[in-house]
């Protein structure tokens, strides 16, 4: 099956000539769901950033839709059909759920019914709290309406930046939960994840970043019986 994104040897950082992506590569097919797990600082928000167009990397290429992407800008990036779901401020506070979600529909022409009553069915919630703001919802709503604000576009591909963040067990339980029906609707999602256990038991494939690295790749539930994996990364010991 062709690659429906490949990061080839890709070198990225916020200064010039100071790189935290060191190399990477990269791939994910269409439907899949691909965890991306590593330690603080080993680059895995900057490989999302860097997909996304928020950063331009200085070497190597990044082809989605066998189209190179590299240097383009994120709105340009967003209509060749990915969007990306940052950690924080993902949503606008002062907004309504619903004037979010409209405004997640910015690039479409007419009316965008439709995409609302596909993210309400998906988000329940969302739907009992149109008219509330943005601001007063709870960690795990806020994070439901900015990736039901993401989805707003159809996208292809959807990057998920640390969803689980400061949210409480029972909230990461269902932010979880909707990542994975998200993915069974077919599209395919990248999520970069510090919870890696979590996000390694329902991912097809994962890579583990180490110093702006992809040092190990390979099957979810390969990775989850890797003892460097879990020793590392996961809090496990094997003897």
């Amino acid at each position: 099956m062709t690659n429906l994104l490949e990061v080839k040897d890709v070198y990225a950082g916020y200064i010039k000539d100071l790189n935290i992506l060191q190399g990477i590569n990269f791939c994910i097919q269409p439907g899949e769901l691909i965890t991306v797990i590593g330690p603080n600082g080993a680059g895995k928000s900057t490989l999302a950033k860097t997909i996304f167009g928020l950063l331009t990397p200085n070497q190597g290429e990044i082809i989605f839709k066998d189209r190179n992407i590299a240097g383009l800008k994120s709105n340009e990036i967003v209509k060749l059909g990915m969007c990306y779901v940052p950690q924080r401020a993902n949503v606008f506070a002062t907004l309504t759920v619903e004037e979010n979600l409209e405004m997640g529909a910015y690039t479409l022409s007419g009316s965008c019914k439709k995409q609302k009553e596909m993210v309400y069915t998906m988000f329940p919630k969302l739907k009992e709290r149109f008219r509330q703001k943005a601001g007063t919802l709870s960690g795990g709503e806020r994070q439901m309406l900015a990736m039901g604000k993401a989805l707003m576009l159809d996208p292809d591909l959807l990057l998920l930046d640390e969803p689980s963040a400061a949210l409480s067990p029972i909230l990461v339980n269902d932010v979880f939960e909707q990542i994975k029906a998200i993915n069974a609707t077919g599209k395919a999602i990248v999520l970069v994840e510090q919870n890696a256990k979590k996000a390694l038991m329902m991912a097809d494939r994962g890579y583990v970043l180490e110093s702006g690295k992809d040092a190990i790749e390979g099957k979810g539930s390969d990775l989850l019986d890797n003892p460097l994996v879990g020793e590392l990364y996961l809090g496990t010991r094997h003897e």
